[in-house]
């Protein structure tokens, strides 16, 4: 078991996370629960994959719950790329 509180990229995890929340405040009211939602539900769900997977027992399962975490990324990269536009 490893303390995902020492790990890097949970702490980039998180800043993203904390980020997103102060950026989408910004967003438009009729985004609330659209864009908003989904970039900060998907944004959360990043770190808490990578503390999920610190939390089991064996290597695989870590590594598996980063793979979740890495899709969860770029699921947000998507949604962030599509505000641009």
């Amino acid at each position: 078991m490893h303390d995902f509180k020492d790990l890097r990229v949970w702490t980039k995890a998180h800043v993203l996370t904390v980020a997103v929340y102060r950026s989408t405040r910004e967003f438009p009211r009729e985004e609330l629960f659209g864009l908003t939602s989904q970039m900060r539900r998907a944004s959360s769900s990043i770190g808490a994959n990578i503390a999920e997977g610190c939390g089991r027992r064996s290597d695989g399962e870590l590594t598996r719950f980063l793979h979740i975490a890495r899709g969860l990324l770029l699921n947000w990269r998507t949604i962030f790329c599509s505000h641009e536009i």
